[in-house]
């Protein structure tokens, strides 16, 4: 029995040593997740984009915006000289954070006055939003601490004794006031869904034409490649827009998520997104000869998709090697436009660049899938 089953465990061996491609399947998709999730799986906000409103420009204020900038978290992208330059901002998603000091801040500290320090922050990222606002304390009670002794007095030419200094927050939660977690993630499961089902879907479909043979068949018919693979792809694309939409309404009248901006550019966003996702699942197809190859692939590329997307994970806190690497993630541009269209309400020019972001990878990615296909099929 014992000599039986070491034959039948070294045949098994010598199989998987000769199949390169199962080799493939059982070490690389590993590795690549592992550093994947290894770096980029984290919720510690190491940079958060900043933009400065100082009203005041005293000695006081200077040292409060040196307090932020020492740190080495609160990147200062804007120094804004009016209200409408933090609402540009902060709608276009250049600053996450904006700080506001008001007029008379240092003369209101050196005198014992309450000086309020407005801190406006952008709610479509909660988890993002709730640890800024965590460092902005941090930071506050800090300059608090070191400015008391010394610099308000000889700021403000007053006589306000050591520790008086009254610096009160005022923060002020934009797009998602109550710092909902519901409201970030019930849109982002809106692409992450439509990405492995429609990736899926796909893939599949093509791959089993060829496994069962059929695919011999369709190609001693009149239709053509591109007749095939457009008849493969269409009722996919009106299958995700029609879960985009499902999901979507049941977001919003059960959850309870606002939907404050354009339907139609919610309809161009997902069109443009589908249109990339199908040429994924098309290019994955190019690559697998059976669904078992298939449905590895699948699995060896969405993990990392669903990481590098900012879905969970902000990519402000990934390396930069890999924050590169989201560039050629679609997910990461369809979450921009449906956070900023359920939240925000921004309009199209403000979308613009994700838009042709997907439309450049979803053409790309369609390009490439239909020339390796038509040539595997010649």
């Amino acid at each position: 029995m014992f000599g039986r089953l070491g034959v039948m465990l070294m045949k098994e061996f010598i199989e998987l040593k000769r199949d390169r491609w199962a080799m493939f399947r059982l070490i690389v998709p590993l590795l690549v997740q592992l550093f994947a999730f290894g770096y980029a799986a984290t919720f510690t906000v190491t940079r958060v984009s900043t933009v400065i409103l100082d009203l005041d420009q005293s000695q006081a204020s200077r040292a409060l915006i040196s307090h932020f900038t020492a740190t080495g978290i609160f990147d200062i992208v804007d120094v804004a000289t009016d209200q409408r330059q933090i609402t540009r901002d902060l709608n276009q998603g250049t600053a996450t954070l904006a700080i506001v000091i008001h007029a008379r801040f240092a003369a209101n500290l050196a005198n014992g006055k309450e000086a309020p320090l407005q801190v406006i922050v952008d709610g479509t990222n909660s988890n993002t939003a709730l640890i800024a606002l965590g460092y902005v304390s941090q930071i506050v009670a800090l300059f608090q601490e070191d400015e008391a002794a010394h610099l308000l007095p000889a700021s403000a030419g007053a006589s306000a004794a050591p520790g008086t200094l009254t610096l009160s927050l005022q923060y002020q939660p934009w797009f998602n006031a109550g710092l909902s977690d519901r409201w970030f993630f019930i849109p982002g499961i809106i692409g992450t869904l439509i990405l492995v089902q429609i990736v899926g879907l796909t893939a599949f479909a093509v791959v089993r034409e060829r496994e069962v043979g059929t695919l011999e068949q369709i190609l001693v018919s009149p239709i053509s490649s591109f007749e095939f693979i457009l008849g493969k792809t269409v009722p996919f694309f009106l299958i995700g827009l029609a879960d985009v939409a499902l999901i979507s309404i049941v977001g919003i009248l059960w959850f309870g998520v606002p939907f404050v901006g354009n339907p139609f550019l919610m309809l161009l966003g997902s069109s443009l997104f589908l249109l990339s996702v199908l040429g994924l699942g098309l290019l994955l197809s190019t690559f697998s000869q059976t669904q078992q190859q298939a449905f590895a692939l699948n699995f060896f590329l969405l993990n990392p998709f669903f990481i590098l997307s900012g879905f969970a994970f902000p990519i402000a806190a990934m390396p930069r090697i890999l924050q590169w690497f989201t560039y050629l993630n679609p997910l990461r541009y369809f979450l921009v436009v449906i956070r900023a269209l359920f939240l925000k309400g921004v309009g199209f020019w403000t979308l613009f660049p994700d838009f042709a972001a997907m439309f450049l990878l979803g053409t790309g990615a369609l390009a490439i899938s239909m020339m390796r296909f038509s040539k595997s099929l010649d």
